[in-house]
């Protein structure tokens, strides 16, 4: 046989068992032949059916080749339908599969098949979701357009092994059943977490020592509604009063990773307090600061000054975690360490390295499905997507977005990202205005200080004409992270809400600002152009418009009136500004 015959165009299926190694540490027996019975029943007829043939059996998975990428994607969508339905029945094991399917030229020996293709599908199959299927863009252009079959733009995933960057897609069937089953993380958890030793009193009184307390029960209490940032309790911090810690010591009796101490001196009325954040495997300080105030109003200040520390430290331990997890090498990544680092390309606004989050925070969902901040952050994307007009199907977006909102809050329902990730969908893309407060007031009860809820609560509230809610629900994001890189976002939420309460002066105040820290964020530039024509000043709305273009080439104010969430009665001056700025019908 020739090379050339020994070669063939096949559309080749990876598939494997999720979260296998745990099912059968927990009951191994059962596992193997709930497995197998699902093999005989549903597995090899959906493959034989759909005219594909079984390359080989690898324990928790199988490789199967077939001749059309329609066949195959088939076969998968009709696999994973009957499992998930499997899955569901009372007292079943949740036995889920990931699919990966790519169409390549592959070698045929000896009834086996080898190549690129067959890794890259692997490794496609590794990055879909459990009861997910994942296609490359070679088998996404080949499926027609069918009402029933919707296809999910994931972006460019980076694979293991595979040195160029590929386009995938996630698959599903519109009327299939969603495998929203939770599976245990593989890995061990690696996100960040924090003690906050009892503060040092300079002239010790009861007094003093009273406040010292409030003072760290206070920041206990901010920190924890942190996302991804566990606390470690007030009971066990009290251990460490009266001790002179070392960081580092803290860090390995407790397994933390951050160490807050600090200090009271009292002057009269007058008080000092001084934090110090540090790193608990090296002891260095990450950051310190002064917080000056009076005893007069010591619950207040208490809640003051629990806030100023949070503002100042958040920023230092997401700054010092990105860097880690930059470190890291791809073998080694978490699910935290991928959605860290899917968020700082994300809010880059530029189309690769967005593009390239998505493909970033479907690995996170791969990797540890239990994880709600990597379906939250997902939804994310999609609404992004279409605000900034780089959506091809609007809908589609806004059906992934509400998908994986909708799985976040299946996985936390306690989780404040993912109650007001929920909200802004509802919102955004449902207009169920109603439903959208209720899940963002839920979202700042639950998390007081995460400052996404209230930035996104400012969002909705904008959208419906309450400008100075609005205005108030971004100052308060803004206190909580003021020195967040992503500040541009709330101060953006808080020029939109002067905008609608007919402060365009402080409207424009804000846009320039978020528009100094990052000037890709079309929704930004739009008020800020609305505010200017407002204001009378067409020239300085015209420059903004032609940077909104440059982002936006496609913008039309027909299609955007049609998409955007704000109320019609808004509209009505703010299309006429917008046209005014020289954006085109």
């Amino acid at each position: 046989m020739s090379a050339s015959e020994r070669r063939r165009l096949v559309a080749v299926l990876a598939a494997d068992v999720a979260a296998y190694a745990g099912l059968m540490e927990a009951a191994e027996e059962e596992t193997h032949a709930h497995l197998t019975r699902l093999l005989t029943a549903f597995i090899v007829p959906a493959i034989t059916e759909h005219r594909g043939n079984i390359v080989k059996h690898m324990g928790d998975g199988l490789l199967a080749a077939f001749d059309s990428a329609v066949n195959a994607v088939d076969c998968a969508l009709s696999i994973q339908e009957n499992l998930a339905r499997a899955a569901g029945e009372p007292e079943a094991l949740p036995i889920l599969m990931r699919i990966g399917i790519h169409f390549a030229d592959v070698i045929v020996e000896s009834g086996d098949i080898f190549g690129d293709g067959v890794n890259l599908a692997a490794r496609l199959q590794a990055c879909a979701e459990p009861g997910g299927v994942v296609v490359s863009a070679e088998v996404a252009e080949q499926l027609p357009v069918r009402p029933e079959l919707r296809l999910a733009d994931l972006g460019v995933l980076t694979l293991k092994h595979i040195r160029r960057p590929v386009r995938a897609f996630a698959v599903s069937a519109r009327a299939g059943t969603p495998a929203f089953a939770v599976l245990p993380p593989e890995l061990p958890d690696d996100r960040p977490s924090i003690a906050v030793l009892p503060f040092r009193l300079q002239h010790p009184d009861d007094e003093g020592a009273w406040f010292a307390e409030g003072i760290i029960e206070g920041i206990i209490h901010v920190l924890s509604g942190i996302e991804n940032l566990f606390v470690i309790g007030r009971g066990t911090s009290r251990a460490y009063a009266g001790r002179d810690a070392d960081p580092r010591a803290v860090g390995r009796e407790l397994g933390v990773r951050y160490v807050l101490s600090g200090s009271v001196q009292r002057a009269g009325d007058r008080l000092r307090i001084l934090t110090e954040l540090a790193d608990a495997a090296s002891g260095a300080v990450i950051s310190s600061a002064r917080h000056d105030g009076v005893t007069a109003d010591l619950f207040s200040m208490q809640d003051r000054i629990a806030g100023e520390v949070v503002a100042s430290i958040a920023p230092a331990v997401r700054e010092q975690e990105l860097t880690r997890a930059m470190r890291k090498h791809p073998d080694s990544m978490t699910g935290y360490d991928l959605v860290l680092q899917a968020l700082d390309l994300l809010y880059q606004l530029e189309r690769e390295p967005f593009d390239r989050a998505r493909g970033l925070l479907q690995q996170a969902m791969a990797h540890d499905p239990g994880y709600a901040s990597a379906h939250s952050h997902a939804a994310t994307w999609h609404t992004f997507r279409i605000g900034q007009g780089w959506s091809p199907k609007i809908e589609d977006d806004s059906a992934e977005a509400a998908r994986c909102a909708l799985a976040a809050l299946e996985r936390d329902r306690k989780d404040a990202v993912a109650l007001t990730i929920h909200g802004h969908v509802l919102s955004f893309t449902r207009r169920d205005f109603d439903a959208a407060v209720h899940f963002l007031d839920r979202a700042v009860a639950v998390g007081p200080s995460c400052h996404i809820a209230w930035a996104l609560s400012s969002a909705t509230r904008s959208w419906l004409g309450d400008g100075p809610r609005a205005v108030e629900h971004a100052q308060r994001a803004l206190q909580l992270s003021p020195l967040d890189p992503l500040t541009f976002f709330t101060e953006h939420m808080l020029s939109q809400g002067h905008y609608v309460s007919g402060d365009y002066r402080e409207a424009v105040a804000w846009g320039r600002r978020a528009a100094m820290r990052n000037d890709r964020l079309t929704s930004n530039l739009r008020t800020l152009a609305a505010s200017l024509v407002a204001l009378g000043d067409l020239e300085g709305a015209r420059e903004i418009a032609r940077r909104i273009l440059a982002v936006e080439p496609g913008f039309r104010l027909g299609s955007f009136a049609a998409r955007t969430p704000v109320r019609p009665q808004l509209l009505e001056h703010y299309i006429p500004r917008l046209r005014a700025a020289g954006l085109p019908d």
